[in-house]
């Protein structure tokens, strides 16, 4: 079986450092070198709570979407992501792209639609796969971003996990969008 490159959204509003280093080890311990966008804060979308931390991580993997998606799911219960009482997101992990299909696919639906909806995570995707096309758009992620016209509040941070910078220097003296 060919590897397939799966580009996947993190976000926390508890503990949001430790939750993003926790889903980036795990992460690591089970697809080996990930590759990691810079890390921004947003404020809450659709939702009444603490501002996010959010980031995109690729890697590339031989593991059918369905096993990966359980995966996944596992990683988020053991951060608390289904927890109670329910006070925000510990870590929400989605699969944002699987190689290029277009579609559903056990459940879920591909390329994720907030990929074009939100600014927390086209940014990051823009800065991590610049040249990558979206398999309906058509148009790689640094095009979408910069014709995007989403009316969201982000910024990047500084973030360390395993001793990796993952927010550059010049990034973080950019401004507000």
């Amino acid at each position: 079986m060919s590897l397939t490159d799966v580009y996947l959204g993190l976000g926390s509003n508890i503990e949001r450092e430790a939750h993003l280093c926790a889903g980036l080890d795990a992460l690591m311990a089970l697809f080996g070198e990930l590759d990691c966008s810079p890390v921004f804060e947003s404020e809450p979308v659709g939702i009444r709570s603490a501002c996010f931390l959010n980031m995109v991580v690729h890697f590339k993997t031989n593991m059918p979407l369905h096993e990966l998606d359980q995966h996944l799911k596992q990683i988020e219960v053991l951060n608390g992501r289904y927890a109670l009482p329910r006070k925000g997101l510990s870590l929400d992990i989605d699969v944002l792209l699987y190689g290029q299909q277009a579609g559903e696919y056990d459940n879920i639906t591909l390329p994720r639609a907030e990929i074009l909806k939100n600014a927390f995570v086209l940014w990051p995707l823009a800065i991590l796969a610049p040249t990558e096309l979206h398999p309906v758009q058509q148009c790689s992620f640094l095009e979408l971003w910069q014709q995007a016209q989403i009316d969201q509040k982000l910024w990047p941070v500084a973030f360390v996990w395993q001793g990796r910078q993952l927010t550059p220097r010049e990034l973080l003296k950019s401004c507000v969008v």
